[in-house]
């Protein structure tokens, strides 16, 4: 879900009376470049997968009042990059009038390209003050103005959708894993008697579904809510999400868990084990059924023959444990004790293969991660150096992207890709710190 970074800054030239032809020219290149970036942001940021989860979401509080001021933001940048394309053609028709531009043609090329050439006008109610200032009908920028006014609503926007989107893809997920927990939690304190009304921890595991419940609402409909700015960061979406009432009833469940062990200790030594056990296998076979999950996935994704096959149940190891369970039913103790040293030994190693075989499983889907993750890092260094318009590097990256994002992906030839990809960018990030002023001079 990745979103385009800030438009380029206006790097306007120093201010002449007017302006020659080659300074036209190369003002007329470098309006180009930032269109075309400004642009693929915008597009960017209308693909986001936060913005459009804002849209369809029954939002309420802070998340509802922001996201109408956004909208407003969202619509009037648009406006802006309308009225910055429109100059910017205008100032092409006029440069493609003759080959050598006379005065006249010079004195407009000079006020649409430096003066206050570009006219926005807002709608008949104007737009909220909130956003740029006091509603006007229309105002009037000189492109560096446009530029930067357009960044400064793109990257309040981008903040807004960046920060919902990074509460709704950690939060519900948590509290969802949480809820399950309760729930095994829950059904071992009925087991056992704790129950509400009858036992304390019986109401503090009611009142943790209830908060879990509202929190989980709550985090749907305003995740701004539960959202922490950074400190001193201007970045968008810098922070982090709010987990304060997640962790005190993450807390509050360990506390009715451990309350729970303690009554589970009062019973006989056997049905604690034995129960130990089942859980043992219980998650043992949910590794191996997330492990063949995974490997199906891994095989459309993933051009490879070397995907290890998953085992299927422990069924004999099940089968053991049911007559164990016997054992215990009809006192038979002297073969239930045996029995159950084997089982406990073997039921630890059946987990740990189960998530050995999930590790290895995934392990295509990790290097893939790692592939694009150094990839967009090498990428976001070649930005920062001012080198992101060079065409080599263009052409590696694409190369590189396509290969990693397509399925299946053939991970040897795509770490093939990034490292070519990378090479390059070192190179050229090599020979431009080596370069002094005079080589920097014929750059745009």
């Amino acid at each position: 879900m990745g979103v385009a970074g800030p438009f380029p800054s206006y790097a306007a030239r120093p201010p002449d009376p007017v302006m020659d032809r080659d300074e036209a020219d190369r003002a007329l290149a470098r309006l180009g470049a930032e269109h075309e970036a400004i642009e693929t942001s915008l597009l960017a940021l209308q693909d986001h997968a936060g913005r459009r989860l804002l849209e369809g979401a029954e939002l309420t509080g802070v998340t509802k009042e922001r996201w109408s001021a956004t909208e407003q933001s969202i619509t009037l940048l648009w406006t802006y990059f309308d009225a910055y394309a429109g100059a910017l053609n205008e100032a092409r028709e006029v440069r493609a009038r003759r080959r050598h531009p006379n005065r006249e043609d010079l004195l407009a090329l000079t006020e649409l390209l430096r003066g206050q050439g570009v006219t926005v006008a807002h709608a008949a109610g104007g737009h909220a003050p909130s956003i740029t200032g006091p509603a006007r009908l229309s105002e009037r920028f000189t492109l560096e103005e446009l530029v930067n006014r357009m960044n400064e609503l793109y990257a309040r926007s981008l903040d807004m959708v960046v920060a919902s989107d990074s509460v709704w893809s950690a939060m519900p997920a948590r509290i969802d894993l949480l809820a399950a927990e309760l729930r095994r939690t829950h059904s071992l304190a009925h087991s056992v008697g704790v129950r509400p009304g009858e036992h304390p921890a019986g109401d503090d595991l009611e009142s943790i579904t209830q908060e879990l419940t509202t929190l989980r609402v709550q985090v749907i409909s305003d995740p701004l809510a539960f959202w922490l700015p950074g400190p001193g960061s201007s970045a968008p979406g810098g922070g982090r999400p709010d987990t304060t009432r997640y962790d005190r009833a993450a807390r509050a469940l360990d506390e009715v868990r451990r309350e729970v062990e303690a009554v589970l200790a009062v019973r006989q030594d056997a049905e604690q084990r034995l129960v130990q056990l089942r859980d043992v296998l219980s998650r043992a076979d949910r590794t191996l059924s997330e492990a063949r999950s995974a490997r199906g996935e891994v095989l459309a994704k993933i051009a490879a023959s070397e995907v290890p096959a998953v085992n299927g149940p422990p069924t004999a190891l099940q089968e053991r444990l049911a007559a164990a369970s016997e054992y215990r039913r009809h006192a038979q103790w002297h073969r239930l004790s045996p029995l159950l040293d084997t089982l406990e030994r073997q039921a630890e190693e059946e987990l740990l293969r189960a998530r050995e075989q999930l590790t290895a499983v995934t392990a295509p889907l990790a290097v893939r991660a790692e592939l694009r993750g150094r990839l967009d890092a090498y990428k976001a260094k070649v930005a920062r150096n001012g080198l992101a318009e060079d065409p080599v590097l263009i052409e590696r990256y694409d190369a590189a992207r396509r290969m990693l994002w397509s399925a299946p992906c053939d991970l040897r030839v795509a770490a093939m890709a990034v490292q070519r990809y990378q090479d390059a960018a070192l190179d050229m990030l090599a020979g431009r710190r080596g370069s002094g002023p005079e080589d920097r001079r014929g750059q745009p």
